[in-house]
């Protein structure tokens, strides 16, 4: 069996208990060695084959896991965060299936759910936004033009932007001319949950120039939105004079 795991954001004591339990279990550990704090290696047996996946291709890593396979080994595939997002492990499975192996996949806490507690931010804020999006800029990986910053930037949704350190001035412009006003806030997390956190708080116009100010080139997540703002309305669901199936309204005053 093979094992895909989410690593969660960095701090060790955030991966589940099901992924530590089977990354204690493992014969075979492949994980992601240029985002993964290696510090859950520390929780592997001794005897345990260790492979750093950030110097193998997809067939070498496949090849890794089909030998374990043979030797009745089981396997766990580590990821940051959590692997359905950015984890490439569908190409992964799709292999698999051609082995005819079998794989489960194990959740993980994603970078993102991490930068929000770094934020001690709610995504999801009534009369704010209802929406998070989840995307990138397209670098050598392209994206689809329908998904282009700017025509998601026009919902002015909560938005969390992944793998963009690189072009952050170029993401300001294309997030302005979406439709996100200048002096809309933006946050800046560098290795949420790690020892090395950094939280910078700016807005969508200076982005660049606060992540260069703070040397932040890389393993930053950028989000943009009114959730980092001070208004918003409270939640029906507390509110007493709303009734919902466990609690009837009171009469108003």
């Amino acid at each position: 069996m093979v094992y895909f795991i989410g690593a969660g954001p960095g701090a060790v004591d955030l991966i589940t208990v099901r992924g530590k339990q089977k990354l204690e279990e493992a014969d075979v550990v492949i994980y992601a060695g240029s985002l993964v704090n290696p510090e859950l290696l520390t929780y592997t047996k001794s005897n345990c084959e260790i492979y750093n996946s950030a110097k193998m291709t997809l067939e070498e890593v496949i090849d890794v896991m089909v030998k374990a396979e043979k030797e009745n080994k089981m396997t766990v595939r580590l990821h940051t965060g959590d692997p359905c997002i950015y984890g490439a492990i569908r190409e992964q499975m799709d292999l698999l299936d051609g082995y005819d192996i079998e794989y489960t996949v194990v959740p993980g806490v994603s970078s993102f759910i991490g930068a929000a507690s770094a934020l001690k931010a709610e995504f999801t804020l009534p009369d704010v936004s209802q929406t998070v999006i989840l995307t990138r800029m397209a670098g050598r990986t392209p994206v689809p033009e329908k998904e282009d910053i700017e025509k998601l930037a026009s919902h002015n949704a909560t938005m969390v932007v992944f793998l963009t350190s690189t072009m952050l001035g170029e993401l300001s412009k294309r997030l302005i001319d979406g439709g996100y006003k200048e002096d809309t806030p933006a946050a800046i997390v560098y290795k949420a949950t790690w020892p090395d956190e950094k939280v910078i708080i700016t807005t969508v116009k200076d982005i660049e120039k606060a992540a260069l100010d703070n040397d932040i080139h890389k393993m930053a997540l950028i989000m943009v939105g009114g959730f980092l703002g001070d208004r918003y309305s409270r939640s029906k669901l507390y509110d007493k004079y709303f009734t919902h199936e466990f609690r009837e309204a009171v009469k108003c005053e």
